[in-house]
């Protein structure tokens, strides 16, 4: 799999709120727990980053965005969304203040230390990623995954893996979702195309084994 460096051009009307200082919501305010079997769950904050517009376009600037290529049957394509990967320990800094408050504030709430964030950008609604199951080193018992979402919304679904009806979120506007427990091991998820859609920004909060 390859990756190629790119400068991402997107469709982007801010709200009216744009210039609004980010701030995140360290006391969790309006978080909701979804228990999708005896040992999954699922939590989700509307809203939990504000002036999440600022800090799309400050992502969108700063971030160094690459497109992955892939082999699809019998060649390689590009695949349908560009990304970026920040890793966090004494010898590097966050992109900026703001992302240090929502890995501090999640590690805090979480008992875990968040240690890097893998972050997607779909440009439009042509951008997507199939089902699939993260990429977990198996040593992580019950995996924690915050993800933080910027810009319009997009349809997010979650299924047990495998198939079967799935639950719909829709995110962005700096909501977080929040996946824990044996989720990432029985479920599945999603974000589909689909025919119109302004850019979204995620940005997945992940963690080591200690």
């Amino acid at each position: 799999m390859g990756n190629s460096a790119i400068a991402p051009t997107v469709a982007w009307q801010p709200s009216l709120w744009a210039n609004q200082g980010t701030e995140v919501d360290s006391s969790f305010r309006g978080l909701k727990r979804t228990q999708l079997d005896a040992d999954s769950w699922v939590d989700y904050c509307p809203g939990w980053v504000s002036g999440s517009d600022r800090a799309f376009e400050e992502l969108l600037r700063d971030a160094p965005w690459s497109q992955r290529r892939r082999w699809m049957y019998d060649r390689e394509v590009d695949e349908p969304r560009l990304t970026s990967w920040q890793t966090f320990d004494e010898h590097t800094v966050g992109a900026s203040p703001w992302l240090e408050d929502a890995r501090a504030a999640l590690s805090a709430r979480y008992q875990v230390l968040f240690d890097s964030a893998g972050m997607n950008l779909y440009r439009d609604g042509a951008d997507s990623v199939a089902w699939h199951r993260d990429r977990i080193p198996p040593e992580i018992v019950d995996p924690v995954v915050a993800l933080v979402s910027l810009g319009e919304p997009r349809r997010f679904l979650l299924r047990a893996e495998g198939g079967g009806r799935s639950i719909a979120f829709h995110l962005g506007r700096g909501d977080l979702f929040v996946t824990g427990g044996q989720t990432q091991r029985r479920f599945e998820h999603s974000v589909p195309k689909t025919k119109a859609a302004g850019p979204r920004l995620s940005i997945a909060f992940r963690h080591g084994v200690g």
